[in-house]
């Protein structure tokens, strides 16, 4: 394990950890970090002219063994087409990056968050799910959360699902919530839905609302902020 770098604190600046958000696309999981408290960089292996905060173009992994440790916390988000119901309809494969990139997390001896979608939840170590309704977004968007480094939360009561919601791809109807995946319509209103105003339909499809991090980003806080207590 590589040995963490001691994160320094001047008492007379506010509290704003170093976060690291890995395979970032365009920012949703990095947004609501960042309005927890968080000074946020992203890293991705494609450029993200959209992302919204600062971004190195580079392999996750690399990059986390690399730098890891020098973050309070990282969060990463490993490329879901490989457990994407859609992707396995089409016939397409794509590369499993949750062992390898938790072995990286691992090695920072940081505490982390590793999301994914419902097919990869019997890869991940007691997931935590996260649903829109719990955050009063009008979508449902279930996402998985693996805590390690120390870190763990709570979710919030995850409330019925009364709201039918649109067919995959389909207009939203009336009285219904989107699902906003694949070639959806209504870019505008996914944004709107989502909290993410930035993003083009690309990016939405793909991302985790910010209503979601900033949860468990207060939750991070806290804890990074009692280590400094204790180890005060």
């Amino acid at each position: 394990m590589t040995q963490p770098v001691p994160i320094r604190r001047d008492a007379a600046r506010p509290f704003r950890p170093r976060l690291l958000d890995a395979y970032c696309c365009q920012g949703g999981a990095g947004m609501g970090y960042r309005r927890a408290g968080f000074d946020v960089t992203g890293v991705d292996i494609a450029a993200q002219p959209r992302y919204p905060l600062s971004f190195h173009q580079a392999d996750a992994i690399t990059f986390i063994r690399e730098f890891g440790a020098s973050f309070d916390f990282i969060h990463v988000s490993p490329p879901c087409q490989h457990d994407s119901d859609c992707q396995r309809l089409q016939g397409r494969t794509h590369p499993d990056l949750i062992g390898p990139t938790r072995e990286a997390l691992e090695a920072t001896g940081r505490p982390y968050v590793m999301e994914n979608v419902r097919g990869a939840v019997a890869k991940l170590r007691c997931p935590v799910m996260l649903c829109g309704a719990m955050f009063g977004l009008k979508t449902y968007r279930h996402r998985y959360f693996e805590t390690g480094g120390g870190f763990t939360f709570t979710p919030p009561p995850h409330p019925p699902h009364t709201v039918p919601q649109a067919k995959m791809g389909r207009p939203v109807p009336p009285g219904h919530f989107g699902q906003y995946v694949g070639n959806f319509s209504g870019v505008e209103r996914a944004r709107q839905v989502m909290g993410v105003p930035w993003m083009n339909r690309d990016g939405i499809r793909e991302c985790i609302p910010p209503a979601y991090t900033e949860y468990i980003g207060r939750a991070a806080l806290a804890s990074l902020r009692m280590e400094l207590v204790v180890a005060a």
